[in-house]
């Protein structure tokens, strides 16, 4: 049975030079984590932007070279950029299959813990987030309020995620990894002090103190960029930006083996003394005595900072487990590379706004209704003013001069070119479907009276199967989530 427990430390770090250099290694390090996560993020932003919309933000270079949007570019030529957004409609069906599926779970104690925490809803949006940016994360934590309490779980936004880069698609090559909170005081409070009076008034004091001037200093001080927009040190207006880092660190034990009372634990070296005078006391009265041999175990250590550097708190891992509380799946990691779902279609989208864009275009520069009218037709005192609005009215009548030479008034009407662009979206709209394995069966959408109910829900589980290597990547990052939370619930 293994009886090893980490003390659990609400408590600043010893003050010698060496705690101090290890604290700040470990921010530093956090630090960096979080800036190699800046290329992600990117790409993340760009498709949400498809997902919801904005689709015409990508760079491109006029005819004079310079740098704009698409849309500027569009607009420039003459043209009004339409938007036609399928990649929503797309990640709304499979999120709509994923809550279709959805079954209550039939452990009673995670039962409870889904119903506590909305699960149905939560993992809804999470698996949103892994179809657009092909990373979805949770923390697993002790709910502090005082109406709710127990297990709390919560979505974390990836721009607010930071981790060592990972190779193993199970996710474990973790060495570091952490989350940057923006809270109100209290709520920091709370999560690191709640019962500790004296530590909760220190950290008031840390954040009543304060300012822009220390965090920039600080940030420069360990060469950080504390200018970034979306950065690592402040917080939004009215919040205090507190960093979670946990580390995974070695720790030397003494693996004791109590023959008297049939034990197997462990207990941290620097407690040898203890189990060597239990031996020497045994040894006396002739009883059997503890095997001891030294050994290296990996524990996770938690450390909250203020955005000056400050240590506010650190703690070993309180769960059962020994684990960290974030759970994280990345798709599909191959060589470490995240490429979403949507990533996927993108090209495809914007060929279709494309098209849509330039058909328009076409249908509005050709002649329609276009009335030719000689000046010496125009009758004295009627104005051009009055016979617009003459033309426009169905049962008016238009004087004009018959003159010789002169060609009576015509309308000029003719029919937008086509030239293969009806068939080209076609083309795309299939080839959307294609690349993306979501059919329109599976949409949902109405089919072809000539197809029959049999061939329509095999189309509807095609697609399905074509959906099955994400569903079950969620699936499995559900599954480990259900376990840490079950671990969380036994500590």
């Amino acid at each position: 049975m293994n009886n090893f427990k980490t003390k659990h430390k609400h408590q600043q770090e010893s003050d010698d030079d060496s705690s101090q250099n290890r604290s700040l290694a470990v921010l530093n390090a956090a630090y960096r984590a979080w800036l190699a996560w800046a290329d992600f993020r990117k790409i993340r932003r760009r498709n949400k932007n498809f997902t919801y919309g904005s689709q015409w933000n990508d760079l491109t270079r006029d005819s004079d070279g310079n740098v704009v949007t698409e849309y500027e570019e569009m607009a420039q030529n003459g043209k009004e950029p339409i938007t036609n957004n399928l990649i929503r409609q797309l990640v709304k069906s499979v999120v709509g299959r994923f809550r279709n599926d959805l079954q209550a779970p039939s452990d009673e104690c995670l039962k409870a813990i889904h119903s506590s925490n909305l699960l149905d809803e939560l993992d809804s949006r999470c698996l949103e987030e892994f179809l657009i940016s092909g990373c979805c994360i949770q923390r697993i934590g002790f709910a502090r309020h005082f109406n709710r309490r127990g297990i709390r779980i919560d979505n974390v936004n990836p721009n607010r995620f930071f981790c060592n880069a990972l190779s193993d698609s199970r996710g474990w090559d973790y060495e570091i990894v952490g989350q940057i909170h923006d809270l109100s005081l209290t709520e920091i409070i709370m999560r690191i002090a709640s019962s500790d009076r004296n530590l909760a008034a220190w950290i008031r004091n840390v954040y009543c103190n304060l300012n822009s001037t220390s965090i920039s200093f600080f940030a420069s001080s360990i060469g950080a960029d504390a200018e970034l927009g979306d950065d690592f040190w402040h917080a939004r207006t009215n919040r205090c930006r507190a960093i979670e880092v946990w580390t995974l660190e070695s720790h030397e034990i003494l693996r004791c083996h109590d023959v008297k009372s049939a034990d197997f634990y462990y207990v941290d070296y620097d407690r040898r003394d203890a189990v060597e005078d239990e031996n020497r006391s045994r040894e006396e009265a002739g009883e059997p005595l503890i095997i001891t041999s030294w050994d290296i175990i990996e524990t996770w250590h938690c450390r909250w900072y203020a955005p000056d550097g400050t240590l506010l708190a650190h703690f070993d891992s309180p769960y059962a487990n020994g684990a960290h509380p974030f759970i994280m799946k990345l798709y599909p990691l191959t060589d470490g590379e995240i490429h979403s779902f949507v990533e996927d279609v993108i090209d495809q989208q914007k060929y279709v706004n494309r098209l849509i864009t330039m058909v328009d275009h076409i249908m509005g520069a050709s002649a329609k209704g276009v009335l030719l009218f000689p000046e010496k037709c125009m009758p004295a005192g009627y104005s051009w003013e009055r016979l617009k609005q003459d033309w426009s009215k169905t049962d008016s009548i238009i004087p004009y001069n018959t003159v010789a030479g002169e060609k009576i008034p015509q309308q000029i009407s003719t029919n937008a070119t086509n030239m293969g662009a009806y068939e080209m979206l076609s083309l795309q709209m299939r080839l959307f479907e294609e690349i993306s394995g979501v059919s329109g069966a599976l949409q949902g959408r109405t089919s072809n009276p000539a197809t029959g109910a049999q061939l329509y829900n095999a189309q509807a589980q095609n697609s399905a199967i074509a959906l099955s290597d994400i569903f079950c990547s969620f699936q499995s990052f559900r599954s480990e989530r259900d376990s840490l939370a079950l671990a969380c619930h036994e500590a």
